[in-house]
């Protein structure tokens, strides 16, 4: 598992280090530290309100830290800036996927990452990467010319999940906000089989409630509580006897129980 001792030699793909943040009289985060390493699922849990969002937004650069420093690969990421997160390879799937609805499958991948040529969209060339992305995530759809709003949930993440992976910079890191959140269990378990597969090729920040999602495809679980990691519990290696044990660990950290 990508969180074996050998692994914590390694260099870390993300290196968050002494991370604050405040909103106006309100600190949002405190001297939050964490590392990811390349390949691993690392879920970020915590009650509301415990700066998960504001952590991965700040790592995204859509918030700009007051304190502290984001390493990519040991290379210093810009303080609040989506454009150079994007260029370091971080990437963020919302919850709500940001798709275009009344637009189709191979517009909706390719939004704002046009493949052209001679200063014209080569959409035979777009079509032609949409269904090798597709085929990669194991998702089939009727036609690349259905309106994205006519998928299921799952569907719909293959094609969020496509964009950030597979078009424009090469992703490192994918953070993924609630992936499962208001999907039934079939969709819940497409959408979880899709990050078993993109993990072989990226690292992955995943936000979720749901403990039993988390146990089945994370390696580590950070805890936040009131904006500080409150601890880490270890996922990959866990026996069936175990899981019980450390799903309580997990709760007595978001509540401040241990």
């Amino acid at each position: 598992m990508s969180n074996t001792p050998a692994a914590r030699d390694r260099q870390p793909i993300l290196s968050v280090s002494g991370i604050s943040k405040n909103f106006g009289g309100i600190q949002a985060l405190s001297d939050v530290n964490l590392t990811l390493y390349d390949k691993e699922v690392l879920a970020l849990l915590g009650d509301n309100g415990a700066g998960k969002s504001t952590l991965v937004k700040i790592i995204s650069g859509a918030y700009a830290r007051d304190r502290g420093e984001v390493f990519v690969e040991g290379e210093r990421v810009k303080n609040g800036s989506v454009q150079d997160s994007k260029r370091a390879g971080i990437k963020m799937i919302y919850q709500d996927l940001a798709l275009f609805g009344v637009l189709d499958v191979t517009s909706n991948l390719f939004m704002g990452e046009q493949i052209a040529r001679w200063g014209i969209i080569n959409k035979r060339a777009m079509r032609e990467r949409a269904r090798e992305i597709l085929g990669v995530l194991r998702t089939t759809v009727k036609s690349l010319n259905q309106e994205v709003r006519t998928l299921s949930g799952g569907q719909q993440h293959s094609v969020a999940i496509g964009r950030g992976v597979y078009v424009g910079t090469r992703a490192k890191i994918i953070i993924m906000d609630e992936p499962t959140a208001g999907l039934g269990i079939e969709e819940s378990a497409k959408v979880l089989e899709l990050l078993k597969e993109i993990r072989h090729q990226v690292a992955v920040i995943l936000i979720s409630h749901n403990l039993d999602h988390v146990f089945e495809v994370a390696d580590r679980a950070v805890v936040l509580r009131s904006g500080a990691v409150a601890g880490e519990v270890q996922i990959a290696g866990a026996t069936a006897s175990e899981i019980p044990s450390r799903k309580n660990e997990i709760v007595s950290l978001m509540l401040g129980a241990v």
